[in-house]
């Protein structure tokens, strides 16, 4: 039959209209949770689970414990499951969380400025050698990271750690993470500002705080009043850098908004200058922002370089005055001064501002174990005054050592393998944790970095310029790979017979500090793990021969040919 012309056409079926819950920031209303990870922070505070820990799953075991509580709340006590052995990198992004986890733990012992007493050292590695069958790596955020814990020693550890002033509480999770700082604050000659008061203070006031223990994801810090600009300020969520105000002195240059990862964003300058009596009102501010307007729809929108981004600097800065300073108005100041050396690492003999001397040394890429550590204590308390700072650059050093015994502290952590003249690769050669522990691995990173170190040292003995060369088992950063000289982001890859293996993506030309910025990816530029000596050895004789005078090895990069950099 045919169709009735004068009959109306059927009306499209209704569209179902959602209301858009925007980007989930409390500031504006939106307190649904929009993710789980939303939702079991909301369920429970994470800093409850340490109660759990020590009544329950301590004494019932691995098996006895809640998924949100295994993969969520416990990170906020320093707990994260490590990887399965045996699993190789191409399942990393394929099983599930449940097939990863091992039934041993990643415990991160948080060092706030990098400050530790010989008491504290000798602690750590005491746990150490009983609990983490020896491990004990030093970390890029001054931390130590033990492996191989067991659920059922968490309580004793805790207390050991507690009784000589340590903790592990907020060392992970979406917190306030460990606050980075100069490692020979208060002590260096050449110190702008000593930050440590302040960095103590904000210690005080936010850790172990429910005010900032939902976040919308982890907040790092750094503060440090160093001419060195030694606490790579411009990839942290909020850093203070000491400068000098032409009218008021000392005091720091606010920067937020920096990060790594996936999308990195160097920080942003708020051109704003902050006496350290208000350093940490104005750290307040900072965090409380990112906690009521940071982004916690999406995990992967969800770091303060985001929000920054998308209000600028102004905006940023106008509503911290007048939302959480009380409309007090930041005094406009200078940026910092570009630093005088490349190398911020402290590395080698300085003398401290009161006529003693301090020892920077290097472990190769952050790996040393219990036993060493206890050894280590033992030198700097029969050279020093018992003080052992760790670096952001996964290195350490002995302070308050008198010039006549200088060289007896070198000579005894030479023996252990530990050199304060190091040569420039083991100097500049850090390394993620990798597959070995980490469950986002998909390469070695650790003993491919020491083996690495050799090799360079081998073939180029000469070499002496500045130069970093970061392994990071993943896309996520954690060793820094866009800002190194040689940055290596792990993947697989397939070797000239055609087969998987271990290799590396190769960012070129990162730096903070002197002329920061992300290093140079030079299209189709990957090579495999057994190639990645030959091909930095090849690089670095291109680089000497063609270099200008004085020409830093991330300039000739910018400049150089992508035959040169292949």
């Amino acid at each position: 039959m045919a169709a009735n012309p004068e009959k109306p056409a059927a009306a499209a079926p209704r569209r179902k209209v959602s209301r858009h819950r925007g980007e989930g920031q409390w500031a504006v209303g939106h307190f649904t949770p929009l993710n789980g990870n939303e939702q079991f922070k909301k369920d429970d505070d994470g800093l409850n689970v340490r109660t759990r820990i020590e009544t329950i799953y301590s004494k019932r075991g691995f098996a006895s414990i809640d998924p949100n509580d295994l993969r969520g709340r416990m990170r906020w006590w320093g707990l994260y499951t490590q990887r399965r052995p045996g699993i190789d990198g191409g399942k990393t992004a394929v099983l599930e969380p449940e097939e990863l986890d091992d039934e041993y733990f990643m415990l991160r012992v948080r060092i706030d400025g990098g400050r530790l007493t010989t008491r504290q050292l000798r602690v750590i590695g005491e746990i150490s050698q009983e609990f983490a069958r020896g491990t004990a790596d030093i970390t890029d955020r001054q931390n130590v990271q033990y492996h191989w814990i067991r659920i059922e020693d968490v309580p004793e550890i805790w207390n050991r750690l507690e009784a000589v002033g340590l903790s592990t509480v907020t060392a992970c999770g979406d917190t306030p993470r460990v606050m980075i700082g100069s490692p020979v604050a208060g002590i260096a000659e050449d110190e702008i500002i000593d930050a440590t008061p302040a960095l103590e203070e904000i210690k005080r006031r936010v850790l172990n705080n429910p005010a900032y223990s939902n976040l919308p994801r982890k907040f790092k810090t750094a503060i440090s009043g160093s001419p060195l600009l030694d606490v790579v300020h411009e990839i942290n969520d909020v850093s203070f850098v000491g400068v000098v105000h032409p009218e008021h002195g000392p005091g720091f240059d606010l920067w937020v908004g920096g990060g790594l990862s996936t999308n990195p964003k160097l920080g942003v300058r708020l051109g704003a200058w902050v006496p350290i009596e208000d350093v940490p009102d104005v750290y307040e501010g900072v965090i409380s922002i990112f906690r009521d307007y940071g982004y916690r729809r999406l995990r992967t929108r969800a770091r303060l370089k985001f929000l920054v981004a998308d209000w600028g600097a102004e905006k940023f800065r106008q509503v911290l005055q007048d939302e959480y300073l009380g409309g007090r108005k930041l005094i406009d100041g200078p940026a910092p001064a570009q630093p005088s050396s490349q190398w911020r690492d402290h590395i080698g003999v300085h003398r401290q501002k009161d006529g003693r001397f301090y020892v920077g040394f290097a472990p190769r890429v952050g790996r040393v174990d219990g036993a060493t550590l206890t050894k280590i204590a033992d030198l700097a308390e029969a050279h020093g005054s018992g003080r052992v700072h760790t670096t952001v650059e996964q290195k350490m050093i002995v302070l308050d050592v008198e010039q006549d015994r200088v060289e007896s502290l070198m000579e005894g952590l030479e023996a252990l393998d530990l050199t304060a003249r190091p040569s420039t690769f083991r100097r500049g050669t850090m390394a993620c944790t990798g597959i070995e522990f980490c469950k986002l691995a998909i390469v070695e990173t650790k003993q491919r970095g020491a083996t690495l170190i050799d090799e360079l040292e081998r073939r180029l003995p000469e070499f002496d310029e500045p130069l970093t060369i970061n392994l990071n088992g993943c896309p996520n950063a954690c060793a820094r790979i866009q800002v190194a000289d040689i940055g290596l982001k792990g993947q697989l890859m397939l070797d000239a017979n055609g087969e998987q293996v271990e290799g590396y993506q190769v960012h070129l030309g990162g730096a903070l500090g002197l002329e920061a910025g992300f290093g140079r990816k030079v299209r189709g530029l990957k090579v495999t793990a057994a190639e990645l000596p030959d091909y930095i050895e090849r690089v670095l004789k291109r680089f000497q021969a063609e270099r200008e005078e004085g020409e830093r090895f991330a300039a000739w990069t910018t400049r150089a040919s992508e035959e040169a950099l292949s």
